[in-house]
């Protein structure tokens, strides 16, 4: 069966009406997508979009400069923090209401939901996040933010659009509007988010929990990018399979006796367990994990103590724990627990003066790309802008809530790819001068280039939308 077949198969099996029943979604209609498309041949061929090649390429370049750059602009200058979004909620609404399609907001907290339906196909979710974090931008960009947000906290805090969800937002804008105006060339419903919070990790689980897969057509593909810094503008790079990791967050309270720093025998010193416990975790990785199995256990800080002759009762250690695999994830977790119970023994504690472990139960999956999704989408996309430069590469340790959307009964296939956000001048220049370029997060990232990084996104988006959604044969 060749991708195109596949494609028309699950087009074949879904009616538009099927997207419009009360209760849960059908789900022997996505299982049955799913299926076809782990039958799609990698080798698969793009549909040809019906204008000449450049036309698109044009059309968007056209339009950055006529709208996308405003927005951008206003985007990056009124940043707003994870489940506070609400001014850019408005705006991203705003935007995709114009355009024609049905929105609601409020979903999930700030979330955007925008639906368009265009005769009988698949149904496509696209989606952009909307919050920034808490830095003090250093860009020096004329319009650099200068706004502050009260966090989940209660704490004021700078705002900065650090992790590149401004062109998020606007790389979906500048998709749609080419959708719009080319819906004689697909067929199907649009699904587009605005998503908040997903720096929290929260924003995906929210809206899902206030039925984004119930209330609104359930998807039978979702596609998402992302910008980051360490990519050269004008290239597109993608993982298939797992393409980030698990993320957990763990502390362990480590408990002790404590004295004079005189008489440490007359003491159980919390700092010295805290310290074999620290030392012990690391043979879950290089003792306990197959080399070839991905996996990481950083202790990102160690507090315990306030003077330098008293022996302290306790010591606080905070973990980030990542993992790919389900299985791994399990392990990581209750090794760490295993570790630092035996450690205590070991020091003569008790049980009941064992270490207290707490796991926050929001934690962020791995992200997987379905591998059949990916191959069609990248062949989309090399079809548009060459073989070299859409690259496939190593997948990272770093996090993305937007793998919750797959990880659902529905089973959903999913895939993410990443966008260039500096130049090869500009990193090159880091080079030359031996420094690190800034990364996501930096108070010193933005796009260099925001109109190649911007302008290439949105037709990616395009390119894959069209040619998922591209009417079957015949019709």
């Amino acid at each position: 069966m060749n991708g195109r077949t596949a494609i028309d198969e699950i087009v074949a099996t879904r009616s538009n009406a099927s997207h419009h029943k009360e209760g849960k979604p059908d789900m022997k209609r996505h299982l049955f997508a799913a299926t076809a498309l782990l039958g799609l041949s990698l080798a698969v061929q793009p549909a040809v979009l019906a204008q000449d090649e450049d036309a698109l390429s044009r059309a968007i370049e056209a339009d950055y400069e006529n709208h996308l750059e405003a927005l951008y602009q206003h985007f990056h200058a009124h940043p707003e923090l994870s489940h506070q979004e609400v001014e850019t909620a408005a705006r991203l609404a705003e935007e995709l209401r114009t355009l024609g399609f049905e929105v609601t907001e409020g979903v999930g907290g700030t979330g955007v939901v925008a639906v368009m339906e265009n005769g009988e196909g698949p149904t496509l979710m696209l989606r952009a996040d909307m919050d920034g974090l808490p830095v003090r931008e250093q860009t020096g960009l004329d319009y650099a933010s200068t706004d502050t947000d009260v966090d989940h906290r209660g704490v004021e805090n700078p705002v900065m659009h650090a992790c590149a969800h401004d062109t998020h937002m606007t790389g979906l804008v500048g998709a749609a509007r080419q959708l719009v105006e080319r819906t004689d060339e697909w067929s199907g419903t649009l699904v587009l988010i605005g998503q908040p919070a997903e720096e929290l990790g929260e924003g995906a689980v929210a809206m899902l929990e206030d039925g984004l897969f119930d209330r609104f057509p359930t998807p039978d593909f979702n596609i998402a990018f992302h910008t980051f810094s360490s990519i050269p503008t004008g290239t597109i790079t993608y993982a298939p399979g797992y393409a980030m990791a698990n993320v957990d967050s763990v502390d362990i309270y480590v408990q002790g006796r404590g004295g004079h720093g005189a008489y440490p025998h007359t003491t159980k010193d919390p700092i010295y367990l805290a310290s074999m416990i620290v030392v012990n975790l690391q043979s879950l990785i290089s003792r306990e994990l197959s080399p070839l199995e991905p996996g990481v256990v950083t202790v990102g800080a160690f507090n315990a103590g306030a003077k330098h002759n008293i022996i302290s009762d306790g010591a606080h250690l905070q973990l980030t724990v990542r993992s790919y695999s389900d299985e791994t994830r399990d392990h990581l977790l209750s090794g760490i627990e295993r570790i630092a119970n035996a450690q205590a023994e070991a020091y003569g504690l008790t049980e009941e003066e064992y270490p207290r472990i707490e796991i926050e139960e929001t934690y962020t999956p791995s992200l997987y790309n379905n591998p059949e999704l990916a191959s069609r989408a990248v062949a989309a996309m090399r079809d548009r802008f060459g073989a070299e430069n859409v690259v496939e590469t190593d997948p990272v340790m770093g996090g993305e809530d937007y793998s919750q959307y797959h990880r659902t009964e529905e089973n959903i296939p999913t895939f993410m790819f990443w966008v260039g956000g500096l130049t090869q001048e500009t990193l090159d220049g880091y080079v030359e001068r031996g420094q690190t370029p800034p990364s996501n997060h930096s108070p010193f990232f933005a796009p260099d280039d925001p109109e190649a990084t911007i302008t290439q996104a949105a037709e990616a988006m395009t390119v894959v939308a069209l040619d998922i959604l591209s009417p079957a044969e015949g019709e």
